[in-house]
């Protein structure tokens, strides 16, 4: 398997401060395809951008929403970021932001793997697709152009208001097992939901989260990528000593979830602490502003993984089982001279 050498040319974090004009996001360093963005010294909603829906279509992953659309949020995809109206969701001047920033094809392709026939942008190879569909109200697939089965798929009906099943591998012990990316809820399963995940398919049940008819439809799938990104699970140890979860790459994004119990999802990054230990944390199911309590969560991202420093519950209670998204910022070994020593 061919690993991923420069991880920050598909995936990267930017930060920036709204400035209540119009603006350019510039420095993520390739055209993005998936932009999310979240306020973070002031509680707001999650903005959630694509390509394959489009510039100026949101989704908020803390709430089950129906798609929205501001002419003056996220206007435009650029060749080294993206562009900003001047709504205060996305660009107030007394507020400061961040943006998680992912790479797929920075193009659409109909994709007839599937017994309905999807709407993809895909990257084979960071394992990354966008897929929009319209559900048909019964059992059926979607391509998801990877190639490869993916590790972790997060769906959102646009039209209704839903929830966002997270399914895959990763997630749990069979395939109708699901999270909600908007909920605390520990795992559930639901056999109208998630049915399967092949190299090319995902299979859809006839749940209206998953498969409505006639229902419009947006998928994140993502592949495990050598040197990229890693998808799993760990148990907690309940010590600040705490349990290390080996990645094969210096992180640069990683989101954590509890999933015997209830808990929220914890998002750190490389770039709003800069250092170890990482204490700023978002969750990606509240509105909630930037936290920054090294009691209630902190890691350490370290050369080959991260390492949990606190005995939270929610993080690292004992015996507990957590899944687990990260994506690098240097792997283990690779060509690109880059040291990939601890902060």
């Amino acid at each position: 398997m061919a690993q991923i050498n420069k991880p920050d040319e598909y995936f990267n974090t930017k930060l920036y401060s709204g400035t209540n004009t119009p603006q350019s996001i510039t420095g993520v360093g390739f055209q993005p395809d998936w932009t999310w963005i979240k306020v973070r010294n002031v509680a707001d909603n999650h903005y959630i951008y694509d390509s394959v829906r489009g510039a100026t279509k949101f989704l908020h992953s803390d709430l089950t929403n129906a798609e929205g659309t501001l002419t003056n949020g996220l206007t435009s995809f650029n060749s080294d970021g993206f562009s900003l109206g001047d709504s205060g969701s996305t660009n107030n001047g007394s507020n400061t932001f961040v943006s998680w920033n992912w790479l797929a094809s920075n193009t659409t392709a109909s994709n007839t793997d599937g017994s309905i026939t999807s709407t993809v942008s895909a990257n084979t190879t960071n394992g990354f697709s966008i897929v929009g569909w319209t559900g048909s109200g019964a059992n059926a697939t979607i391509g998801h152009g990877l190639g490869v089965a993916p590790k972790v798929v997060i769906l959102k009906d646009r039209d209704n208001s839903t929830s966002w099943p997270v399914g895959g591998d990763a997630i749990g012990t069979t395939d109708n097992n699901y999270l909600l990316l908007n909920e605390t809820n520990a795992l559930d399963s639901a056999t109208t939901g998630f049915q399967s995940f092949s190299t090319t398919t995902v299979g859809l049940g006839s749940d209206t989260w998953f498969n409505g008819s006639s229902r419009n439809y947006i998928a994140y799938c993502f592949a495990e990528k050598k040197g990229f990104s890693k998808f799993g699970s760990y148990t907690g140890n309940g010590n600040a000593d705490g349990t290390f979860v080996y990645t094969g790459f210096k992180p640069a994004w990683v989101v954590t979830k509890v999933i015997n119990t209830t808990g929220s999802w914890y998002m750190l990054d490389n770039k709003r602490d800069g250092y170890n230990v990482t204490t700023k944390w978002l969750d990606a199911d509240t509105s909630d502003a930037e936290n920054t309590s090294s009691s209630d969560l902190s890691k350490d991202f370290l050369s080959n993984g991260f390492k949990m420093r606190t005995s939270n519950n929610s993080h690292n209670g004992s015996g507990n089982t957590y899944i687990y998204m990260a994506f690098a910022e240097n792997p283990l070994v690779g060509t690109n001279n880059i040291p990939t020593t601890a902060r």
